[in-house]
């Protein structure tokens, strides 16, 4: 039997996974630098619950990311990836200025829609780059760089925060400066690099055989004929199916993912740890689990091992951490416990599979709109979860703790089922081979 011959990965390709990947950092970046500055922001402009609930709901980490999400992945497939990414780190930035000279509470809400816009429409571009760019049995490997820069973000950013917390809002000043400097920097990086070649021949083959009705792109129709043509091929041929599944699992386990902001300082308060400097250091540290997770198993199995297997025992793992909150009383070993077997769960679990799968079960001029859909359901489900969770919070820790012991074994047993046998294979393939059972 012959074998594939296998790319080597080069120093270019690398470095365009970094660069592509590095929307992950500013994501997560974004999202902790939000949240560690929230008792700043109360403070220093008297914010009240309804407020703090608006900037839950439509900041980096909820609605106004669905919705760039939404658009930017329509966009990508239209006019290309480089397009997209490239430039809307400026756009990134201009949204991070509003967050650094905030003097007004309304400007941190510009400020987080803007960012969160921005970082909502760089993921499916960026993401769709990484699978198109990388070696045929090496997507996992660079998948995982992406999702480790994600970690580091946060890494980072609360780091941060700890070194400045005597200089007060102006430290968080300086921590949102730090980010527009990145997304700059980013922008200018992001200049050298090509564009995808799958998408271009891609594009140039559908343009060969466009129908007569939708005429020349720069006609006025063609936008919308080629939206709808767009849409109806997102819901044929299997691929509702798969959106329905990366929904069902990466959107349930988000819900875990993101009230976790809400009961983990929770849980470092009951346990004794209180100061700044151990929150952060247990947070970081969680972290950096996750890192190493993604290392050490999804990034050096998953593109040879059966991924369902992977997944599975993901699942596992989590449900086992989420178990100690609900059944034992919180102690320093219990919270220590349940933060090891999330993140290492974590990092081959939901999330990384997630990226992986996105870009695997959609041909290549769907792959960004499919994405976009996808993650927009997503992130806006965790935005009007998010009305909800303090009043689930109120009833007690208990409730709370079984409601998202529920969702994290729900997630895993919906991605175990349904795992797909991409290990190994090119896009080429899996496009070819979707597209014969779809005939069948």
């Amino acid at each position: 039997m012959s074998r594939t011959r296998r790319r080597v990965a080069t120093a270019e390709d690398w470095r365009n996974t970094i660069l592509a990947g590095l929307a992950n950092y500013i994501d997560g970046g974004s999202i902790v630098s939000g949240s560690a500055a929230l008792a700043l922001w109360v403070s220093a402009f008297k914010l009240g619950p309804r407020f703090i609930g608006l900037l839950g709901a439509f900041g980096a980490n909820a609605i106004s990311a669905g919705l760039g999400a939404l658009v930017g992945g329509w966009l990508c497939d239209r006019f290309g990836r480089k397009k997209i990414y490239q430039y809307d780190m400026l756009f990134y930035a201009f949204g991070m200025l509003w967050l650094v000279f905030a003097i007004r509470a309304w400007m941190i809400v510009v400020g987080f829609v803007l960012v969160g816009l921005a970082v909502g429409a760089d993921i499916p571009a960026s993401w769709s780059l990484i699978a198109e760019l990388a070696p045929e049995q090496q997507r996992a490997k660079h998948s995982g760089v992406a999702q480790i820069l994600w970690y580091l973000g946060p890494v980072v950013v609360l780091l941060l925060f700890l070194a400045l917390a005597p200089l007060g809002v102006l430290g968080a000043r300086i921590v949102f400066a730090h980010l527009a400097l990145i997304a700059v920097a980013l922008t200018v990086l992001r200049s050298g690099m090509r564009e995808s070649t799958l998408w271009q021949d891609a594009k140039a083959a559908a343009a060969a055989h466009r129908p007569a009705q939708l005429g020349s792109s720069k006609s006025p129709g063609f936008a919308a004929m080629w939206s709808v043509t767009r849409l109806r091929e997102l819901v044929t041929g299997g691929r509702l199916r798969s959106m329905l599944f990366l929904i069902g699992m990466y959107g349930i386990w988000n819900l875990w993912a993101g009230t976790n902001g809400f009961f983990f300082p929770y849980i470092l308060r009951t346990v004794g740890a209180q100061t700044q400097a151990t929150s952060v250091a247990v947070q970081a540290g969680g972290f950096t689990v996750a890192m190493l997770s993604i290392g050490l198993v999804f990034m050096r199995y998953a593109d040879r091992l059966s991924q369902r297997t992977l997944i599975g025992v993901a699942g596992l793992l989590q449900v086992a951490g989420m178990l100690l909150l609900a059944v034992f009383p919180l102690t320093t070993p219990v919270a220590l416990g349940y933060q090891f077997l999330l993140q290492f769960g974590g990092g081959f679990g939901q999330q990384s599979f997630f990226q992986l799968w996105s870009a695997e079960l959609f041909p290549t001029l769907l792959r960004g709109t499919a994405q976009g859909v996808m993650f927009a359901v997503v992130r806006i489900s965790l935005g009007l979860w998010s009305f909800f969770v303090p009043m689930l919070t109120a009833t007690g820790f208990t409730a709370l703790a079984w409601t998202l012991t529920g969702f994290v074994a729900c997630s895993s047993l919906i991605g175990f089922l349904g795992a797909p046998h991409n290990e190994g294979k090119s896009l080429a393939r899996i496009e070819t081979e979707q597209a014969t059972r779809a005939r069948q």
